[in-house]
């Protein structure tokens, strides 16, 4: 397909965004979307212009892009859910996020005709390990967490103690004393 390049495709950054913006306004007809590009590229001076049949072209492949994103981002739920994959940290993110996009190509890959029979329990295979992967390095996160806030909650179990007893050495009433503990130890709640 080495073919010319669309008009569409010619189009600068900012009036290819506007032309997505109006094919994504149900009120504006391809027509008219077509017209207002048209004018948008007079009124700047560019020569190119764009046919309605190119839109047409270029709006149905943008749908079916993004119903195909649309079945992907359902695939990686449907695998995070099986497997167990809750993402709580910023790796946990990252790692589901990679994992929607596996499932993308993966879609993509079995529409086109790329996976077969043959090859998609290796790929199948692969994504289970990823997402077992993820959901075990978020249970070592969660862990770690939950460590550390027992590490400040005894370090600061500590230092109450060493402050009730300063203060009772220094003549400190009893009641202040309570007071200040429990002052110490709401800071490890």
């Amino acid at each position: 397909m080495g073919g010319r390049q669309s008009s569409i495709d010619r189009l600068p950054p900012d009036i290819l965004e506007r032309l997505q913006e109006l094919l994504r306004d149900p009120r504006v007809t391809q027509l008219d979307a077509t017209i207002r590009i048209n004018e948008i590229l007079e009124t700047e001076g560019h020569p190119e212009r764009v046919s309605k049949s190119a839109v047409n072209r270029y709006d149905m492949e943008m749908r079916k892009v993004g119903e195909k994103l649309r079945q992907s981002r359902e695939v990686a739920e449907m695998w995070i859910g099986k497997l167990g994959a809750a993402p709580q940290g910023k790796l946990g993110n990252l790692i589901n996020e990679t994992l929607r996009t596996l499932a993308f190509d993966v879609t993509l890959k079995l529409q086109e005709g790329e996976l077969t029979g043959e090859s998609l329990p290796d790929v199948i295979h692969q994504l289970k390990g990823l997402a077992l992967a993820v959901q075990r390095l978020e249970a070592s996160a969660t862990l770690s967490v939950k460590r550390e806030a027992d590490i400040r909650r005894q370090a600061l179990e500590e230092a109450a103690s060493a402050i009730g007893e300063t203060a009772a050495q220094a003549g400190v009433s009893p009641e202040t004393i309570q007071k200040i503990r429990r002052d110490v130890l709401r800071m490890a709640a």
